[in-house]
């Protein structure tokens, strides 16, 4: 429940650092100021502009930090409320020192995302405003920046308003005949609403299929190594990271267990999982590794399926080969530095169908062409049908799309079967509840609970 009481919370990492914000909001976040801090300068400080002075605890009169501050009175604030943010010298412990004076004088500690749950609630924004606020904080690309950006400008916004003012027209229509049907007034046909309907439909299932564009902006995607054992996996890793992440000898099965970190290929953040050889193991410890390895290979949007061509064709490469079967990645004939025993043309008879380069991890040849043929296969993953670029990127925006669907469906199908109209009006109501959903139209406390839950203390 959103209470009228005043919230404060660092508003910056925790840690050691050259300024720390602390930040209230609420009915009493200016009085709790003044308690506080002290302007260096008479005057008193004008709203929204920042001003010198000296944080004292008001117990003792002791001065604690010289800080900056600056007041934004609601409604026109981030909350919509009082906010207040003190600009301090970002010693954790000091920091913590204020934070506790502010409490002792009648604030309490904001949680996590509760400034931008009273944006929300005072309507200082929606909901998808809101996650993109939090998918901006986490951004790890430049993808994931201008999504989150587009998204907080107000264009997921837009696109969902105006496909549910759409919704609810053929709603007033519908309901126009249930309340006057006696009346000569000219209303669409049952033909003419199931082709609008089945336009609408078509509509919203693009911006449906805009997730998997838009998780991947967000998210990144997940590439599994996987191959035989001293194939050349965990080198592969090391050479794309560009550093020496994961233990290469010439034992095999060195890797027991997943090793994985991130590289940024064009504006898609991607996680590279090195993976345990795939064999029959020889202990139960690279038994284990080796069911690790086909869990996260199954997991994965990508495979990097590592084939030794230093080594004739083994039962192992066949399990590998399995993998690979209709999933998207690219495959490399490793070890082109040593005289070959397998061929790619001896690999497409057996059913290998993936891009496959030569590569060589000991001379580092092919590791453009591999990053490339990487970016392409992510980029095949992105590729949707949605024009202007707007995408969804949240699980529960593409579950509301698919509840908006089957409703607006079964709509099209009464309509069509000459359904009474009050039956085809509530499947349609059903689908404008779901897409307000999205924004904030229609919520409730438990949605609300599970979003900015995911946000930091301070946001």
């Amino acid at each position: 429940m959103y209470e009228q009481d005043t919230i404060v919370a660092p508003a910056t990492p925790p840690g050691q650092g050259a300024v720390a914000i602390v930040r209230l909001s609420g009915p009493r976040a200016i009085e709790i100021l003044h308690r506080l801090w002290h302007p260096v300068q008479a005057g008193g400080i004008e709203p929204r502009r920042l001003t010198l002075g000296e944080i004292r605890d008001p117990a003792t009169g002791a001065a604690i930090d010289r800080a900056l501050a600056v007041v934004m009175p609601g409604p026109g604030s981030l909350t919509g409320e009082d906010v207040v943010e003190l600009q301090c010298h970002g010693g954790s412990f000091l920091v913590r020192r204020v934070v506790g004076l502010a409490i002792a004088e009648g604030a309490r500690m904001a949680e996590r995302g509760e400034f931008s749950r009273r944006a929300f609630l005072n309507g200082r924004m929606d909901l998808t405003e809101a996650e993109a606020v939090a998918d901006l904080v986490a951004a790890q690309g430049e993808g994931a920046l201008r999504q989150a950006l587009s998204q907080l400008g107000g264009a997921l916004k837009e696109r969902i308003d105006r496909l549910r003012r759409e919704v609810i027209v053929i709603k007033a229509h519908l309901e126009v005949e249930i309340d006057f049907s006696d009346e000569d007034i000219k209303l669409p046909g049952r033909e003419q609403v199931a082709s609008g309907l089945e336009r609408l439909i078509e509509d919203i299932r693009i911006l449906h299929d805009s997730f998997a564009r838009g998780r991947l902006m967000r998210q990144g995607a997940r590439a599994a190594i996987v191959g035989k054992p001293n194939a050349g996996k965990s080198s592969i890793l090391n050479l794309l990271l560009g550093i020496e992440r994961a233990i290469v000898t010439p034992i095999p099965g060195t890797t027991r267990d997943v090793i994985e970190d991130s590289i940024q290929l064009g504006p898609w953040p991607l996680v590279i999982q090195d993976t345990a050889g795939i064999r029959d193991g020889a202990d139960q410890i690279e038994r284990i590794g080796v069911e690790r390895t086909l869990h996260h290979a199954g997991e994965a949007d990508l495979l990097i399926a590592v084939f030794d061509s230093s080594r004739p064709f083994e039962a192992e490469d066949l399990r590998v080969l399995d993998l690979c079967q209709s999933r998207p990645g690219v495959a490399l004939l490793n070890k082109s530095d040593l005289p070959a025993e397998l061929s790619l043309k001896s690999l497409r008879e057996k059913g290998l169908i993936m891009p496959t380069l030569s590569f060589s991890a000991i001379r580092a040849d092919g590791v453009a062409a591999l990053r490339d043929e990487l970016g392409r296969a992510l980029g095949a993953l992105a590729a949707d049908g949605n024009a202007d670029g707007v995408a969804v990127s949240r699980e529960r925006h593409r579950q509301a799309l698919s509840r908006a669907i089957a409703a607006l469906d079964a709509a099209r199908a009464g309509a069509l079967d000459r359904m009474p109209p009050e039956i085809v009006a509530v499947d349609v109501a059903i689908a404008a509840e779901a897409l307000g959903s999205i924004t904030g139209e229609v919520s409730s406390e438990d949605v609300l609970d599970a979003i900015f839950a995911e946000f930091c203390i301070g946001k």
